[in-house]
C-alpha cells in the first residue's frame, strides 16, 4: 500500500514537472481574464509577446551557456554595451545601419571571447568570472557614454547638438511584427542547433559530463568557447533590438533583463520534461513571466512588488529542477 502511494506521488510529480509550467500559464490567463476581460484581447496578447521578445533573446544565450554546464551572468551588461554602441554609431558618428549593428556585435563577441578564454585558460569558475565581467562591462559602457543617455539631437561636449540620425530602417526592428519575428527566429535556430545538430548534441554531452566528453574525443574547450560566443551574440542582439525599440541608449539599459532571462532559462528546464536547458522551454518560461507581469500590472499590483513575485517563481523553478536532478 505504501509502495503504491509512493508510486502515485512520484507519477503526480512527474506530471507536474512535465506540464506544470504550461498549465500554470493557462491558469494565470484564466484568472487574469476573469479579473479583467481586456487581458485576453488580441492587442494585449501581442503586447505580451513584444514585452518578452528581448528577455527571450537574451535568455536563449544563457540557455546555450547552460548547455555546456556554464552560466553567463554578463549578458545584461553586454546588452547595455551593445545598446550604447549601436545608438552612438548613428548619433555620434552618423554611420549606416549595417556599420552600427556590426560594431555592436563585434564589441559583444570580444566580451564573449574574453569570457571563454578566462574560463578555459584561467580555470576561473564560470559564475564568478562572468559576475566580474558584468561589472567590468557595465563600467566600460558607462565610461563610453560618460554616464549619460545617448539620443538624437543631444547636446555634445562642445555645446553643439548632435547631427547624426537613427536610420528609419533600424527603427523598424523594435516594432511589431519584426521584434516578435526576430524572437521566433532566434528560438527556432537555437532549438534546431541544440537538438538536431552534432554540435548541439556535443554541448549537451559536455554539460552532462565534461571528462567523459573529453575522453570520447569531443573538443570540450572549443565548444565552451562557442557557447560563450553565442551567449554574447544573443545578448548583443537583445541590446540592438532594445535600442531600436526605445530609440535611445539608456544607462545600464540591459541590466533589468538579467533576472528575467535567468528565470526564463531555468524555468525552461522542466517544460515537457526536458530536464535540460532548451530553447523552447526558455521561450515558455519567458511567456510565463510575461503573462504574470502583464496580469499583475493590469490588476494594479505596485511595480515594486514585481520582483518578489518573479523571485518566487525563479526559486520555485530552481527547487523543482534541482529536486528532479537529485
Amino acid at each position: 500500500m505504501q509502495g503504491t502511494t509512493s508510486l502515485s506521488s512520484n507519477s503526480l510529480f512527474q506530471f507536474f514537472y512535465k506540464y506544470g509550467t504550461i498549465l500554470t500559464i493557462f491558469v494565470l490567463i484564466a484568472v487574469f481574464t476573469m479579473a479583467n476581460t481586456a487581458f485576453i484581447q488580441g492587442n494585449n496578447i501581442i503586447s505580451i509577446l513584444r514585452s518578452i521578445s528581448i528577455v527571450t533573446i537574451i535568455a536563449v544565450g544563457i540557455t546555450v551557456s547552460l548547455a555546456v554546464n556554464g552560466f553567463d551572468l554578463s549578458v545584461g551588461s553586454v546588452a547595455s554595451l551593445s545598446n550604447a554602441i549601436v545608438i552612438s554609431m548613428f548619433v555620434w558618428f552618423s554611420q549606416n545601419t549595417f556599420i552600427a549593428i556590426f560594431a555592436a556585435i563585434v564589441a559583444s563577441l570580444i566580451v564573449g571571447l574574453l569570457n571563454s578564454l578566462l574560463i578555459i585558460k584561467g580555470k576561473i569558475p564560470d559564475m564568478l568570472l562572468t559576475l566580474a565581467m558584468m561589472f567590468i562591462i557595465q563600467g566600460i559602457a558607462l565610461t563610453y557614454t560618460k554616464g549619460a543617455s545617448i539620443s538624437q539631437n543631444m547636446i555634445m561636449p562642445d555645446g553643439n547638438f548632435s547631427e547624426g540620425l537613427i536610420s528609419p530602417l533600424f527603427s523598424k526592428i523594435g516594432q511589431v511584427p519584426w521584434i516578435i519575428l526576430i524572437m521566433g527566429v532566434v528560438v527556432l535556430f537555437v532549438h534546431i542547433f541544440l537538438n538536431y545538430t552534432k554540435h548541439g548534441r556535443y554541448m549537451y554531452v559536455i554539460g552532462g559530463n565534461a571528462e567523459a566528453a573529453k575522453l570520447s574525443g569531443i573538443p570540450v574547450n572549443k565548444y565552451k568557447m562557442i557557447a560563450y560566443l553565442m551567449s554574447a551574440l544573443f545578448a548583443s542582439i537583445g541590446g540592438i533590438v532594445l535600442a531600436s525599440r526605445i530609440m535611445t541608449a539608456e544607462i545600464n539599459a540591459g541590466a533589468p533583463y538579467l533576472m528575467d532571462s535567468v528565470a526564463a532559462a531555468f524555468i525552461g528546464f522542466s517544460v515537457l520534461g526536458a530536464g535540460k536547458p532548451n530553447a523552447f522551454g526558455t521561450f515558455i518560461g519567458a511567456v510565463l513571466i510575461g503573462v504574470l507581469q502583464n496580469g499583475l500590472v493590469m490588476m494594479s499590483v505596485p511595480y515594486y512588488a514585481m520582483d518578489i513575485v518573479k523571485g518566487g517563481v525563479l526559486a520555485l523553478a530552481l527547487g523543482i529542477t534541482y529536486y528532479k536532478m537529485r
